[in-house]
């Protein structure tokens, strides 16, 4: 009698999966077929056809020639392409190590307790707000050698006046000022976000120790904030090897080359001098240095052993 309830409770089971309709496995590929149109007209065709107009010469106005790597060659003859580079590098550089060593000062003061803490933040992070065309705008008559009124401050401290950046000598430093006054904020708030994931029990032992306040930023503070660092030193990279903007309202990449990065001297030949096919050539070679720049970020922050540093 069990085997036949047994049976006829199975063969209920049968009649009814055969009476329910039967439901088609799920299919995602209409909503991934958007997003891969969408991918391949804004990312993939745009560098195909970069790579297309590299291998040609061709001046706006004239017919397309194939050129092969003749514009690659010309690259590396190209004393101005070489001095846009160096142009580029000694910006990054400057642009980065300067908002790091303010960004992680400002951090550690607003870390401390004192009246009006959040009302000051606000108002130290107000300039990552703004427009850089605006933030052009403003610094270039602020440093105007004869109206600006960087020239008047300085005067009140008996400093005489500068050129700026109308002097080939300190046009680079006084464009990586404005980016400092910028991107300084940035910095900050990554690192405060560093501090405040720090263990206050390390510092307690510290004191107990005898540590000085140096002591307790080099050998505690430091190596624990350095992972948000680092994140800091990545993304402020990328974004001034890659800066245009700024400098393009303030300077045009003048005086003369002084400030000619290779984003300036790309943009001139492809929409001053018409030359598309060079100025393609020159933008894959400076997507290849962003891609290794970004590629030794990458490593630098996967190869350093932030877990063994955290849990000193």
């Amino acid at each position: 009698m069990a085997s036949v309830s047994m049976e006829t409770a199975r063969s209920g089971r049968d009649a009814k999966a055969r009476s329910k309709p039967n439901r088609l496995a799920p299919n995602y590929w209409p909503f991934v077929i958007p997003a891969l149109i969408v991918i391949a007209a804004v990312i993939v065709f745009p560098w195909v056809f970069t790579l297309w107009m590299s291998v040609n010469s061709w001046t706006l106005g004239q017919a397309v020639v194939f050129a092969g790597l003749d514009n690659y060659i010309r690259l590396f003859t190209d004393f101005r392409f070489w001095e846009s580079l160096w142009h580029t590098a000694v910006y990054t550089l400057l642009a980065v190590v300067a908002p790091l060593f303010f960004g992680t000062l400002a951090a550690l003061i607003f870390d401390a307790q004192f009246p009006l803490r959040g009302l000051l933040r606000g108002i130290f992070v107000m300039p990552m707000m703004a427009t850089p065309v605006a933030i052009a705008l403003v610094w270039t008559m602020m440093f105007h050698p004869q109206l600006g009124v960087l020239n008047y401050l300085l005067s009140l401290a008996g400093i005489g006046p500068q050129e700026w950046i109308y002097n080939q000598k300190s046009v680079i430093p006084s464009l990586v000022l404005v980016e400092t006054w910028q991107w300084t904020p940035l910095i900050m708030l990554i690192v405060l976000g560093g501090l405040a994931a720090v263990p206050r029990e390390p510092y307690e032992s510290a004191e107990i120790d005898g540590a000085n306040v140096w002591q307790k930023f080099r050998y505690l503070t430091l190596p624990m904030i350095a992972p948000f660092l680092m994140i800091g030193v990545i993304i402020r990279s990328i974004d001034a090897v890659k800066s245009f903007d700024i400098i393009y309202a303030m300077t045009q990449g003048g005086p003369g080359t002084a400030s000619e990065t290779i984003n300036i001297y790309l943009y001139n030949t492809a929409f001053s001098y018409y030359d598309i096919g060079y100025a393609s050539a020159m933008a894959v070679i400076f997507f290849v240095i962003i891609v290794v720049l970004s590629f030794v970020l990458m490593m630098v922050r996967q190869r350093a052993n932030w877990s063994d540093t955290e849990t000193r």
